[in-house]
């Protein structure tokens, strides 16, 4: 059975002001059983208590995040730089898959930009495989715009045969795919899978205002941006439908995430999230 986790980008403001240790022990309370670490630092003290983690509260590492190089919007461990430390970390975490949590936006504009990406994320696969480590990218929208017919995931995944995917269904949803097409899809290569709810929202009352002055442009960007993100459960995803596709596809780690929380408690979220989870059987 596949574990049910939380991506920590949720809880990094807990970790940085409580500790890692404390907020491992919130989540494992709820009954969470491993975490994906993102945008928390991975310096000594928090892999000492991820450690920890592991070996008191049963709390696995599913995966690490990483970049291929280091830059202005990867801040965190980089391949190109921090290689041996990486794989350090996740020989001591007993963690066997690395994440790429997003493609440069440069390799976003132009088709030469997403295929030497591509040719990147494979050199980096193999040299991790030959560490025992799985490579895996993370999707998002952007990924379902085409080149000549071909979105920028397919380009990825032909390019880059040895690198696995982690899908985010919520991005799926949002990039105009069926999230339990695309898992039924890539079969076999996806181990990491981001439950994330999909929501509409009501149109905010502010909106109503700038009609009323007669900022159309305005009350058409309010109008058409009120997809939210949402607690797993508390949206339109068929999360019966996508988590039996995930496990058929060979999950293993099922990973609640939810970008922005609109006012609520991170904690209420995930206990919210992972009710509906309990409440399908799981």
């Amino acid at each position: 059975m596949a574990s049910v986790g939380v991506q920590m980008m949720m809880v990094r403001e807990q970790v940085a002001s409580d500790g890692m240790l404390s907020v491992l022990e919130k989540i494992a309370g709820f009954g969470y059983n491993s975490v994906e670490v993102s945008q928390v630092p991975t310096d000594e003290a928090n892999v000492a208590a991820l450690e920890k983690g592991r070996t008191e509260l049963g709390v696995e590492v599913a995966a690490l995040s990483v970049a291929l190089q280091k830059g202005p919007t990867a801040t965190g461990d980089a391949l190109d730089t921090d290689f041996d430390k990486v794989v350090d970390d996740c020989r001591r975490l007993g963690c066997s898959y690395l994440r790429i949590g997003m493609m440069p936006f440069a390799a976003m504009v132009t088709k030469p930009a997403v295929e030497e990406f591509a040719r990147q994320c494979e050199d980096a696969s193999q040299r991790l495989r030959a560490e025992g480590i799985q490579l895996a990218y993370h999707n998002h929208h952007v990924d379902f715009a085409k080149h000549d017919g071909e979105t920028l995931f397919d380009i990825v995944r032909r390019l880059s045969p040895s690198l696995h995917f982690e899908i985010d269904v919520h991005w799926v949803q949002r990039g105009g795919k069926n999230p339990v097409d695309v898992l039924r899809e890539y079969a076999g290569q996806v181990e990491l899978v981001h439950l994330k709810d999909y929501r509409v929202g009501l149109l905010p009352a502010s909106a109503l205002d700038l009609r009323a002055v007669g900022d159309v442009a305005g009350f058409s960007r309010e109008f058409a941006g009120l997809v939210q993100f949402a607690e797993v459960g508390a949206g339109t995803l068929d999360f019966a439908g996508i988590i039996a596709q995930a496990l058929a596809s060979g999950a293993e780690h099922l990973l609640v995430e939810q970008d922005e929380l609109y006012g609520r408690d991170v904690y209420d979220c995930l206990s919210d999230s992972i009710a509906h989870i309990r409440s399908l059987g799981y």
